[in-house]
């Protein structure tokens, strides 16, 4: 019997690069998702079809759990299927087909969207608590692909609703469902770039933020007040210091923009997440930037900012309702006569978290 099931990628409203500091953040799920239709297989061992790569990769299921990344799309699915057998759960013989909805590089969360939808497809019958499939997830993402991601994406991946937001507190894993504000549409437009250092930049404000808070003596930049920080911030390093400014103030930024319905607020909010990421955090590139200050040149936009990792990817933006193809139509023009590059525009609708989906 062939089984489908289905993972969101999301967006982040707001609350870049806090999730690994323990912090706030505040994304939804997306109607785009990842699909993928699991079958049984008559060879000993897990079978998996990508239809974006047009490509197969294959493991026995005996050494999936000796299995070692290999740097490609394949390691994701490899990394999933050994952390199931790590934390108890059985893998059978099965034949996946996966595609997706969700544009890769994007910095709309591809990458969990292709593991939790995998890991539902490889233990369906085994009823994995939703919180331990969202850490199987960023475990796979973390200690088997290499990417030290906190776990936003994996979690609102799982426990998404329909027509709502997801307040995230990243230290103790409370959920807060959060009403979308009124009057406006959520746009992401696609920058169609993606910098080679993001990863390696990503892997360093890491290790920038555990300085900053060694610097502070807290276990992580969560445990750190405004106030307190200002105390201490003369004697940081430089690079540290302006991490954990913008961990500390981006949290504040969240719970401001969680209690507020005021459009103006909110994107007058999303420009200081924006300008913080640009100027403190330095994961912004001058792709993201132009799409920021282009948008806020036109008519009904109440505020933008890069979402995601950085360094390419999505801009995130606050449209008053009515105004979309307006938007739409000046953002791609003003784009093309810089880069010459075409944005993808993608309305953002939120929708509910990972399932399956029942046959028809």
């Amino acid at each position: 019997m062939i089984r489908t099931f289905r993972a969101p990628g999301r967006v982040n409203l707001i609350g870049e690069h806090t999730d690994y500091n323990q912090g706030l953040v505040l994304p939804m799920a997306l109607d785009l998702a990842t699909f993928v239709e699991s079958a049984p297989n008559n060879t000993a061992s897990v079978f998996v079809h990508s239809e974006h790569y047009k490509e197969s990769r294959e493991w026995p299921v005996d050494a999936i759990p000796q299995l070692e990344p290999v740097g490609d799309w394949g390691d994701y699915v490899a990394g999933v299927a050994r952390e199931l057998v790590r934390a108890g759960y059985r893998i059978e013989p099965r034949r996946l087909f996966i595609r997706s909805t969700v544009p890769e590089g994007a910095g709309l969360s591809s990458s969990a969207a292709l593991e939790i939808s995998c890991a539902l497809a490889l233990s369906f019958d085994q009823s994995v608590p939703p919180l331990e499939l969202a850490k199987i997830g960023q475990r796979a993402e973390v200690e088997f692909v290499g990417l030290p991601c906190g776990i936003m994406d994996q979690y609102v991946s799982v426990f998404g609703r329909e027509g709502t937001a997801l307040m995230i507190d990243c230290l103790n894993l409370e959920r807060q469902y959060v009403a979308l504000p009124s009057g406006v549409s959520i746009l992401a437009v696609n920058s169609m770039v993606k910098h080679s250092l993001a990863r390696s930049a990503y892997r360093d404000r890491t290790e920038e933020c555990a300085e900053a808070a060694r610097c502070l003596g807290v276990r992580s930049l969560r445990d750190v007040s405004l106030t307190a920080f200002e105390v201490a911030a003369p004697a940081m390093p430089e690079a540290a210091r302006n991490r954990a400014r913008h961990v500390i103030e981006e949290n504040e930024r969240v719970r401001r923009f969680a209690v507020s319905n005021d459009p103006v607020e909110l994107g007058r909010l999303l420009v200081e997440s924006h300008r913080s990421l640009q100027h403190l955090y330095e994961v912004s590139c001058e792709e993201l930037d132009f799409l920021v200050d282009a948008a806020l040149e036109i008519d009904g936009v109440h505020g933008a900012r890069v979402t995601g990792g950085g360094f390419g990817g999505c801009t995130i933006n606050l449209v008053r309702e009515g105004c979309e193809a307006g938007f739409t139509e000046a953002i791609q023009s003003a784009y093309r006569r810089r880069f010459g590059i075409s944005p993808a525009v993608y309305r953002c609708v939120a929708a509910a978290g990972a399932g399956e989906i029942a046959p028809v």
